[in-house]
C-alpha cells in the first residue's frame, strides 16, 4: 500500500509544475530518458496493452524533421528544446498481448475489432503520455506537450515503416526556463465539473 507524497512531492508533480515553452541549456541525457521510461511503463493500461510508442528526438536532425511537421510557434520550441518526443500509438498493440498479458488470450479480444483497437490505442497511449509527463516531473525535468502539428506529416516522417503506428501528441522535454511560462490559467474548483453520485 502506498504512502502519500509529502508537500514537496505534490508540488513537483502537480501544484507548482508548469508547461514550459523554453528550456535552460542544461542537457538531457539518454540515461534521463531511460529513467523516464522506466517509471512511465509502470503506469496502468487496460490489459497491460502498452500501445504507446515513443520517439525521443535528441539530434538536431531529428528535431528539425519534427519541427517541419509543426505549426511555426511550436516548430521553434521543438528546435530549441534539448529533447522533443513523439508519443505514438500502435493500433496493432494486440499482437504484443500474448507476452504482455499472459493471463488470458487477450489478443483474440481485439483480433477482428479494428475500431476497438483504435479506441483502446488512443485511450491507453494518452494515459502513457500523461505518465511520461508525471515521470519527467518526478525526475526533475519539465515538459511542453502540444498538439499543433500535422499528424499525417508526423506519421510519414517517423512511422512510415510502421503504418499501424500513429502519432497521438508531441512534447518537448528539458529543464524548464521559468521566463518561458505564462501566468497560470484558472483551475476549476471541485464543484464546477464534479458530481458525487
Amino acid at each position: 500500500m502506498g504512502k502519500p507524497l509529502d508537500e514537496a512531492g505534490l508540488d513537483t508533480i502537480f501544484r507548482t509544475a508548469r508547461t514550459y515553452n523554453g528550456y535552460t541549456d542544461q542537457p538531457v541525457s539518454e540515461a534521463d530518458i531511460r529513467g523516464i521510461y522506466d517509471l512511465l511503463k509502470m503506469g496502468p493500461t487496460s490489459a497491460n496493452q502498452h500501445p504507446a510508442r515513443f520517439i525521443w528526438c535528441m539530434s538536431d536532425a531529428a528535431k528539425e524533421k519534427l519541427a517541419a511537421c509543426a505549426m511555426d510557434s511550436n516548430a521553434d520550441k521543438i528546435r530549441k528544446a534539448p529533447v522533443s518526443v513523439v508519443i505514438g500509438m500502435d493500433e496493432d498493440f494486440h499482437e504484443q498481448l500474448p507476452w504482455l498479458f499472459p493471463h488470458a488470450d487477450a489478443r483474440s479480444w481485439f483480433l477482428r475489432d479494428e475500431a476497438g483497437r483504435k479506441e483502446h490505442a488512443m485511450r491507453n497511449s494518452s494515459l502513457q503520455g500523461a505518465y511520461f509527463i508525471i515521470a519527467a516531473r518526478a525526475l526533475g525535468l519539465d515538459t511542453g506537450p502540444m498538439s499543433g502539428f500535422d499528424a499525417e506529416k508526423v506519421n510519414a516522417a517517423f512511422f512510415a515503416d510502421q503504418p499501424k503506428v500513429k502519432v497521438n501528441f508531441i512534447s518537448t522535454l528539458g529543464h524548464g526556463d521559468p521566463d518561458s511560462v505564462f501566468d497560470r490559467s484558472p483551475r476549476p474548483d471541485f464543484d464546477k465539473f464534479n458530481r458525487i453520485a
